[in-house]
């Protein structure tokens, strides 16, 4: 499965440690298989730390969910258990990664479900109220890639800048 990366610049070998903490599925590498996607995360990317706006296409092994790696997918909807994930993963007041798989599959969370979290952390939505808000909105898909042996499945094919 192809799959892309938009960054600031060329990546030739990914380090887990660069990733920031607080994002969706945690500290990690992300990936989408929506190259436009992958090419306004670039240019954002660019804007907001400088270098040179890059997409960078990879190839995900098809054995990789099948190799006996802990994955996690959740539906490409909204869904609750996905919701609360993202919550906890973005919560700056835990200390710990709240999760162990390898590979984590799920919608990104945009400025829309950003704005449900902060109304379900104010008390003002259930998070099943706040996913079902969610249900119509069409989420770009994420993959993230959080460990080393995760990584062995990921294959670059080629860098262009955007």
């Amino acid at each position: 499965m192809t799959l892309y990366h938009g960054s600031n610049e060329d990546i030739e070998t990914i380090d887990l440690e660069r990733g920031l903490n607080f994002k969706d599925f945690g500290k990690g590498f992300y990936l989408t298989p929506d190259k436009t996607t992958a090419m306004r995360m670039a240019t954002k990317k660019a804007r907001l730390f400088g270098g040179t706006p890059t997409l960078i296409t990879y190839d995900m092994s098809d054995s990789a969910l099948s190799s006996g790696l802990r994955v996690k997918i959740f539906p490409e909807k909204a869904s609750v258990e996905w919701f609360l994930f993202v919550d906890a993963n973005r919560d700056r007041q835990r200390m710990h990664p709240i999760h162990h798989y390898d590979i984590v599959i799920g919608p990104i969370a945009d400025d829309g479900v950003v704005l449900q979290l902060t109304n379900y952390r104010e008390g003002i939505y259930s998070p099943e109220h706040a996913a079902q808000l969610l249900q119509d909105k069409y989420l770009d898909q994420q993959y993230y890639f959080g460990t080393q042996r995760a990584l062995e499945f990921l294959h670059k094919i080629s860098s262009q800048t955007v």
